[in-house]
């Protein structure tokens, strides 16, 4: 049952930022003060993140930052984060070309590349089933018609990059240190952010504990934010890139406008090249007929 109702969230949204850093700091108040201050802060070194650290620290200084050294961040992001105080590097137990080697390449979207690898591999058939034709719900859980010819492509796909680089090490690390994150993302994210927000609400305490005080925030607000207290901020956003992700994921580069590879042909051309030549991007993204890339078809 849903915690709270869209029309709170919209309403949230719709607050001007004085009201939402209020709003913020009461949610980290609370689950701080919950976990008795055995918390840390996930970052990414992005601009979300990079609030959210300025936000908690502004409270309880001596808050741990955690960043995840996958490999796969921009570089500029890299020598950001190296500028920051009390922050713990993580990396994975496995390289990225590991990655798509043993599990396949992150297509499309979380979403439907785990349905095209359960698709592939599941010996249940009532899941199958269900990927490929909807189950008692309808459609709900069905892979999409116009992503089904990716079932027979020649290479693997998967969702499960960011379990392996992202989330193992961090799940490693709460559990060792028995930590609570705090994390930067905002229900204007995507679907499952969103979905997440109504569900639990900004401060999650079942199974592993989990604060988002700025799920209510918009992008705009982010900045607004930054140029408020002029906290400094990585290079790359200044090099014309809106998200900070992994480098080689191609998740949602069928909707993008501006292609974030065109771009980094530009900016990063050596790392360009590894990606289409070496990671074998560039087939991938032709097999998948994503024209929003039109340099590389």
């Amino acid at each position: 049952m849903a915690k709270l109702e869209y029309w709170q969230l919209r309403q949230r949204q719709g607050q001007p930022l004085d009201i939402k850093e209020q709003l913020t700091a009461n949610r980290i108040k609370a689950y701080y003060e919950q976990l008795e201050g055995n918390v840390y802060v996930s970052f990414s070194g992005g601009k979300d993140s990079t609030v959210l650290l300025h936000q908690v620290r502004r409270m309880y200084p001596n808050v741990p930052a955690v960043f995840i050294d996958t490999g796969l961040e921009y570089p500029e992001i890299r020598d950001f984060v190296k500028t920051i105080d009390n922050v713990i590097w993580l990396k994975p137990k496995m390289l990225f070309t590991q990655v798509i080697e043993k599990y396949g390449y992150p297509v499309i979207s979380k979403e439907t590349a785990q349905k095209i690898r359960e698709v592939r591999t599941t010996k249940s058939e009532k899941l199958k089933n269900i990927r490929l034709y909807g189950g008692d719900n309808g459609t709900y859980g069905k892979l999409p018609e116009k992503w089904k010819f990716l079932i027979n492509a020649p290479f693997k796909i998967s969702e499960r990059c960011c379990h392996v680089m992202k989330k193992g090490p961090i799940k490693k690390y709460a559990k060792e240190t028995g930590r609570g994150a705090i994390v930067g993302t905002m229900a204007a994210d995507s679907r499952l952010r969103k979905t997440a927000y109504l569900k639990h609400g900004c401060n999650s305490f079942e199974g592993s504990p989990m604060s988002t005080p700025m799920a209510f925030w918009l992008e705009t607000d982010v900045w607004d934010y930054i140029k408020k207290y002029n906290i400094p901020y990585s290079s790359i956003y200044d090099m014309g890139y809106n998200r900070t992700g992994c480098m080689f994921c191609m998740f949602g580069i069928h909707l993008e406008k501006d292609s974030r590879f065109d771009r980094m042909k530009t900016t990063h051309p050596q790392i360009y090249d590894y990606c289409m030549n070496k990671l074998g991007l560039r087939e991938v993204i032709r097999y998948c007929g994503i024209t929003s890339q039109p340099k590389l078809l």
